[in-house]
């Protein structure tokens, strides 16, 4: 068991299933740091220096501490309902999104939808919705009129990562990228 599949599991448990470790989430999504290594430590062994080095070079910055290292929290992406409280900002002009060619039908057809989870994620950049879209197969990026959706009344939050979300993106609002 190496480090990315724990942290896969701890992204699991933090996001969707916190009862696959025994584990209660606040309102706000947190943890408590004890409760979550002993549960981990079931399946995985886990101690608070490793749990510390997966939050600390997670590429994508997938987790965070609150202020004492008690409590830990995935940013965004929860299928669980919990508010972690993200920055509600006037998204720029564009935002862009990445998937995998098979969902693109669909998306053309429906819009952005969050599916299992709360809200849609967007990416600032091009290189990181087609890093996000090469999870999916075949990379497909759109473009999101964002500035215009807000000016529609849409509302845009920003997680702490980075990640702009959104509740949804109807397809008027998405350009697909060539």
């Amino acid at each position: 068991m190496d480090d990315k599949d724990i942290s896969r599991f701890i992204s699991l448990i933090l996001r969707h299933r916190p009862e696959a470790a025994g584990v209660t989430l606040d309102g706000h999504g947190w943890a408590d740091v004890d409760e979550l290594i002993r549960g981990v430590n079931r399946t995985h062994p886990l101690t608070k220096e490793l749990l510390e080095k997966i939050v600390r070079t997670d590429e994508k910055q997938r987790y965070s501490f609150n202020e004492d290292h008690t409590k830990i929290r995935a940013n965004q992406g929860h299928s669980v309902k919990v508010d972690v409280e993200p920055e509600e900002l006037r998204p720029p002009e564009f935002l862009f999104h990445g998937t995998g060619e098979k969902y693109a039908a669909s998306i053309e057809k429906e819009g952005l939808l969050p599916k299992s989870r709360l809200f849609v994620h967007l990416s600032s950049d091009r290189t990181t919705a087609e890093t996000v879209g090469s999870r999916h197969g075949r990379p497909v990026v759109y473009i999101v009129s964002s500035g215009k959706m807000a000016d529609c009344g849409h509302r845009f939050f920003r997680s702490v990562n980075g990640v702009w979300m959104t509740e949804s993106v109807p397809p008027e609002y998405l350009k697909r990228m060539e």
